[in-house]
Formats: structure tokens, C-alpha cells, sequence
């Protein structure tokens, strides 16, 4: 039986998240779709050097994980700049670090926002007002902290365990 899939901790999420080539109209343009977490593995191991063991602690995921990741990722972009595609940054079963999670009770849309933004005022994708705090249980199942207790690991954040 395979496991179940885990998110992945993305420490931002990309200031660009479309690139294309100079000079050509986009609907001419082949697209070539990367995930955020793809990004993220690419920031963590070819921008900041780290080592897939380090980079893949850092998303909470296994070193095998991030490697199937990093792979697709550099497959994605030498797509892109090879064959003259657009590249565009969206999707991928990933929690923001330093993000508060809000849930709509009108079409169940989950999102992030970060911390000392405020309070959301409505769903970004039905514009219902009718929103809440996620529940904490449901952080649980997604993130580092749900990896680190299938592991064993201690200390985890505010001192809680599972």
C-alpha cells in the first residue's frame, strides 16, 4: 500500500511566479507548469547549496522526495529554456512557514495568510464572509509536524506532541 502523500513546507511563495522569453507574444508560447514545491527545492539546493538530506528536512519530506522533486523541477525548467516555453510557478500540496490557515465554510476553500496581515475579510475564492481559523488538527495532517511524529521526533512546536 503507498504511502500517503505529505505537503510539503514552503518557506514563501515565489515574487514571480510566470517567466517567459523576451520578445515573444505569450499566446505563441508553449507552457511548461512547475509546482511550488518544485521551486522551493530549486531555491533550496541550486540558490542556497544545500544538501538534498538538509533541503529535504527543510520541506519535511524525505531525502528520496526531495530527490523525485528536484529531478522534475530541473527537468521542468530545461524544458522551458530549451524549447523557448513559458514557465509558470502554481499548485503542489504545500503549507507556507509563518502562515495562518483559514478555511470558508461556504465551498471548504483552505488558504494561507501570513502572520501581522490581518484578518482576511472574505474567501478569496467565492467571496463568502462566512470564514474561520482552520482547525489545528488539520495543520496536523499537513507539514513538518506530522513527519517529525511518524518519526518519532521530539520537541515539537509549543512543546505539544501528536
Amino acid at each position: 500500500m503507498a504511502r500517503p502523500f505529505c505537503c510539503r513546507r514552503v518557506a514563501a511563495e515565489p515574487e514571480s511566479n510566470y517567466f517567459k522569453p523576451r520578445g515573444v507574444p505569450l499566446m505563441s508560447l508553449d507552457e511548461v507548469t512547475m509546482t511550488v514545491d518544485e521551486f522551493e527545492a530549486l531555491r533550496l539546493a541550486d540558490l542556497e547549496g544545500l544538501y538534498q538530506e538538509q533541503a529535504a528536512e527543510r520541506m519535511g519530506i524525505s531525502r528520496p522526495t526531495f530527490g523525485r522533486i528536484i529531478e522534475s523541477a530541473h527537468r521542468k525548467v530545461a524544458d522551458a529554456l530549451v524549447g523557448g516555453k513559458a514557465l509558470k510557478i502554481e499548485g503542489g500540496e504545500v503549507k507556507m512557514l509563518g502562515q495562518r490557515l483559514f478555511r470558508c465554510n461556504e465551498c471548504q476553500h483552505t488558504w494561507s495568510v501570513a502572520y501581522a496581515t490581518g484578518r482576511p475579510a472574505e474567501c478569496p475564492q467565492c467571496k463568502s464572509a462566512n470564514i474561520c481559523r482552520a482547525a489545528e488538527e488539520r495543520e496536523r495532517g499537513c507539514g513538518f509536524r506530522a513527519r517529525q511524529g511518524m518519526r518519532g521526533a521530539r520537541g515539537m512546536e509549543g512543546g505539544q506532541g501528536l
